[in-house]
């Protein structure tokens, strides 16, 4: 027997490899040291007076799944780099550089291009360069089809601009950061709700919805490294709204002694969650527990700097503040 017997092709793998090299080498600055293929990757660190490294490692989810059913891939590549971006970029951190981790049984070599197309596209968007990674085939682990994907990233920041979360004080603003749909959390009650209890397909239009279900359900995972690193200097804090919604992702900032209010009517709902919440009767605290309900990231700002702040970023909204107490996270 051979190993491709088993449902492992290493030469298919192998000639993938080679296909998205040009892709890859296009995410490459002068910092990558080394080239493709390597047991390793070389990336000069970053120069300054206190550099700090600062990593983070997340994975795309059951979206994964929505991608299968509509048999598009390079969306979620898209997902895994941005979400990771965002989660750095909470500390003040920039991306230098990110790997991958494919797992899978029998994707086609066009299905593993279009995920690393979609890497590559958010990596170049992001000034970050895709320095590695690794596409496992384990056929007996992940049913026909099925896939995972994972990534991993290393950012720079100097020490004295870290973003600190204790300087918070009572009467700080919150300032909310459209998403672009449910980004990368909260699939597996959706697709609950949508698939099982309902019946629905991908290809379902829904009254409410300007596209398909799930052309909906794929938009992809917001950057918001452009349009926040450049007022760093003029934020307090950040928090990514991904998994815990707003209750645990903004808690997890707090510090003792303070709370937040949030007033949900100070913006719009986007009609993915309006129609989510009203096919699976969804109670209203779980909605905001478990996704970002169009809100992506909320920035924390002194009162001076709130207008400020406001009008640099597009969409932007008022949407709480901080105060005295030991109640967490207060939606009103």
């Amino acid at each position: 027997m051979r190993y491709s017997d088993a449902g492992v092709d290493i030469n298919r793998m192998n000639k993938v490899k080679n296909a998205i090299g040009k892709m890859v080498r296009s995410t490459f600055s002068p910092a990558v040291l080394s080239e493709i293929g390597l047991f390793g990757a070389l990336f000069k660190a970053p120069s300054g007076k206190n550099p700090v490294l600062v990593a983070s490692c997340d994975s795309v989810g059951t979206k994964i799944l929505i991608a299968r059913e509509m048999q598009q891939f390079d969306t979620v590549g898209i997902d895994i780099v941005n979400h990771c971006v965002n989660d750095i970029l909470t500390l003040g951190a920039r991306p230098l550089f990110f790997l991958d981790y494919i797992a899978h049984s029998d994707l086609s070599s066009n299905q593993l291009l279009a995920i690393v197309k979609g890497l590559t596209r958010a990596c170049q968007e992001n000034n970050c360069a895709l320095i590695g990674g690794e596409t496992a085939m384990m056929p007996d682990i992940y049913p026909a089809g099925d896939f995972d994907l994972v990534g991993f990233i290393v950012g720079g920041v100097e020490f004295n601009n870290i973003v600190n979360p204790e300087r918070l004080n009572p009467g700080d603003w919150l300032i909310g950061i459209p998403s672009n749909g449910l980004h990368t959390n909260g699939y597996s009650l959706a697709r609950k709700v949508f698939f099982e209890r309902h019946n629905l397909s991908v290809h379902s239009e829904i009254k409410g919805l300007k596209r398909s279900l799930g052309n909906e359900l794929l938009r992809p995972h917001r950057s918001y490294l452009k349009v926040l690193y450049p007022l760093l200097k003029k934020i307090k804090a950040l928090a990514h709204i991904t998994g815990g919604g707003f209750y645990d992702n903004i808690a997890r900032i707090l510090p003792a002694e303070t709370s937040c209010i949030i007033k949900k009517s100070s913006w719009r709902i986007p009609p993915i969650f309006q129609v989510l919440q009203k096919l699976g009767d969804v109670p209203e605290e779980e909605m905001y527990r478990t996704f970002n309900m169009g809100i992506g990231m909320v920035i924390f700002v002194n009162p001076d700097k709130g207008e400020e702040v406001l009008r640099k970023i597009p969409g932007a909204r008022k949407i709480g503040r901080v105060v005295r107490g030991t109640f967490g996270v207060l939606i009103v």
